[in-house]
């Protein structure tokens, strides 16, 4: 069953065709890779299916639900959690300070409304343990690694407990050690139920978490399948060695 899918999205910026009647469905349970040439609108697709970007004609579904062009606050409370390329964090603030900003985000509060600032903090460290940031508790978040701010981001959206969540280059400019890391919490993640669509251009990251990828090129889906199909496809050779 798709528990997240955008339906023959097609969107332009002025003359440019940034996706033609594209379409992508997330299986529940899976984690699903979205790969492409730089290029392809695979950022576009996330920004239209978490509320960033207005399609100009196409759907997207959540759990069944129309979401098109309703806000991101919105699609964030439904279930949908997003990282992006560029980590959104405070780097005045101490990494447990980011933590408690996250929880009384408005975007949080009718999640977590009923929380005691008990709670929080116990919640709050057991997602920096998770993600393995409680010895930097007390550390100014802009003094983190690039990857120990990506690990923070992480944090902040688990912190809302989405259904789903997309990631937006997780490993890029991140060292093999904390990738490796990183792949590990997201299949623990997964065990747990959560469903992760992930934006990747680390084809060895995404061959070895992901068990299905959906290709994109020139604004439209090229292939999808089992990561060792999708690796053996002509077109999708094409198109990376093209590019």
């Amino acid at each position: 069953m798709s528990l997240l899918e955008a339906q023959e999205i097609s969107k332009s910026f002025g003359g440019i065709q940034a996706l033609n009647t594209c379409s992508v469905s997330v299986e529940a349970g899976t984690i699903t890779g979205l790969i492409g040439p730089n290029g392809s609108g695979k950022t576009t697709m996330f920004n239209i299916m978490t509320g960033y970007e207005r399609v100009d004609n196409g759907q997207v579904r959540f759990q069944g639900q129309v979401i098109t062009n309703i806000a991101p606050d919105k699609v964030f409370r439904l279930g949908v959690g997003r990282t992006f390329q560029m980590t959104r964090i405070f780097p005045r603030m101490t990494v447990m300070e980011n933590m408690h900003v996250a929880a009384q985000r408005n975007d949080f509060k009718g999640l977590i409304g009923r929380w005691s600032s008990a709670n929080e903090q116990k919640r709050a460290l057991e997602l920096l343990d998770f993600v393995g940031l409680t010895g930097l508790k007390n550390l100014l978040a802009g003094n983190l690694s690039f990857g120990q701010k990506k690990l923070l981001e992480f944090a902040f959206v688990l912190i809302a407990e989405p259904r789903v969540i997309l990631l937006d280059e997780p490993a890029g400019g991140v060292n093999p050690t904390m990738v490796n890391y990183l792949a590990d919490r997201i299949r623990t993640l997964n065990e747990r139920g959560v469903t992760f669509l992930v934006v990747e251009h680390n084809m060895e990251f995404v061959m070895n978490l992901c068990n299905h990828v959906v290709v994109m090129h020139r604004g439209t889906k090229i292939a999808e399948g089992l990561p060792a199909e999708v690796r053996a496809n002509p077109a999708v050779l094409e198109a990376y060695l093209g590019d």
